[in-house]
């Protein structure tokens, strides 16, 4: 084959980029059980004028810890203690590790943050009352949130999927493949595993990653 210089500086531009991202290192943002109330289920599980409270802020511009929590119900066991987090959607979504879902007796779907499509469903239980939540659990797709200006500088497109390294070479260091890139200018640079994750890799929140 005859040598053609176009493929040869395209090649050694993609080594470059892949060098360039793998030095930038990414906060691990560990993900425990929560969810994402709508108002009227807010309403229903907590009473009328109840507000969530912020207990503190996430990683994500404008996302909050709420002071609430719920207990969730599912055909086995129940898990207590759901942190709701804010601020309210337009449909509840509550997001469970696969440990929680098997607790609960469900089988949800591994799927992206929003993608409720064949969700599993469980009952909420709050001080005020209980709802049915059909359709809202999930087993959330390992990700990076990615600002635009972040998304430049490592050479990432959204819902591109990458690989992440993860825990120092003394513990427990992990590859974890099929992890989409999602990017947006409303998200800061940010890796999410959730519990199940992070404790086979030995990683915890404000650790940090690479992509490989």
């Amino acid at each position: 084959m005859a040598f053609q210089p176009g493929l040869a500086a395209g090649i050694a531009d993609e080594i470059s980029r892949r060098l360039t991202r793998s030095g930038i290192p990414i906060t691990v943002g560990v993900s425990n059980r929560h969810l994402h109330l709508s108002a009227a289920h807010f309403e229903s599980l907590f009473g009328s004028g109840a507000v969530m409270g912020v207990l503190r802020p996430l990683g994500q511009p404008g996302q909050f810890a709420s002071s609430r929590t719920v207990d969730l119900e599912g055909p086995k066991g129940r898990v207590k203690g759901v942190r709701v987090l804010g601020p309210a959607r337009s449909k509840t979504q509550i997001e469970v590790s696969l440990t929680d879902a098997r607790t609960l007796g469900i089988d949800p779907p591994l799927r992206q943050s929003g993608s409720l499509d064949a969700a599993a469903g469980v009952r909420l239980l709050g001080p005020a009352g209980s709802v049915e939540a059909p359709g809202s659990v999930i087993i959330a797709q390992r990700h990076l949130h990615v600002h635009t200006s972040d998304a430049a500088r490592l050479g990432l497109k959204d819902n591109e999927v990458v690989r992440v390294r993860v825990g120092g070479p003394a513990l427990r260091p992990v590859v974890f493949e099929n992890v989409v890139a999602r990017v947006s200018d409303l998200f800061a640079l940010e890796f999410h595993v959730d519990t199940d994750e992070a404790n086979a890799a030995w990683v915890k929140t404000g650790d940090v990653a690479y992509i490989v």
